[in-house]
């Protein structure tokens, strides 16, 4: 099947080479860098034969944008898992922080490091497709937040736009700070803070 590497190092069944070249590609990124990663690492991590990259990828470009796709992907995931025990609007703007918490929660092969995201956009040239992805997932977390707040101040529509702006401004420096600490503390503290901002509207 084209895309399917089938041999195998264990005499387990093998997922599809697209599959493991994203699930390499996603540590290494994460944990090295974009630009530090070449192609030869990858393929050598996934087990693939380096055609079975370009069968699946134009470009190391083309892969860096599947990677960033997946990890929009894996955080509305997150959130969703979240969302699905929030009662209200309130318990929605928390489900964003708790997402991300998650997030820093993983076990990265060399720590928490922040948001995978930012890291490889911070890599990307101006004007790359990359960063427009990025920029993206973040106004996606800010219309999340946003729709939440509008929810609980449905009469204050200007106030309801401040609140998430602030709240997505929190998150995000909490998430840097975070990701240099190497550790979810930030995040959780992020969180009390907001809880307690919802609380006085």
């Amino acid at each position: 099947m084209s895309g399917t590497d089938v041999s195998t190092t264990d005499g387990a069944r093998r997922r599809p080479a697209r599959e493991r070249l994203l699930a390499a590609a996603a540590r290494r990124f994460y944990a090295d860098g974009v630009a530090a990663t070449g192609i030869d690492t990858i393929t050598a991590e996934a087990g693939v034969a380096k055609m079975s990259l370009y069968n699946n990828f134009s470009s190391k470009a083309d892969l860096v944008r599947a990677y960033l796709d997946a990890r929009h992907e894996e955080w509305l995931g997150l959130y969703r898992a979240r969302l699905e025990h929030a009662r209200g609007p309130r318990d929605g703007v928390l489900a964003v922080f708790d997402a991300y918490a998650d997030h820093a929660a993983f076990a990265y092969e060399h720590g928490f490091r922040g948001c995978g995201l930012l890291n490889a956009a911070a890599e990307l040239p101006a004007g790359d497709a990359g960063r427009a992805v990025v920029r993206a997932h973040k106004e996606e977390v800010e219309r999340l937040i946003a729709g939440h707040v509008e929810e609980l101040l449905p009469e204050r529509p200007d106030e309801a736009r401040a609140t998430a702006e602030h709240l997505a401004f929190l998150l995000e420096g909490a998430m840097a700070r975070a990701g240099l600490e190497g550790d979810g503390d930030r995040l959780r503290h992020a969180r009390a803070m907001a809880a307690t901002l919802l609380d006085r509207l």
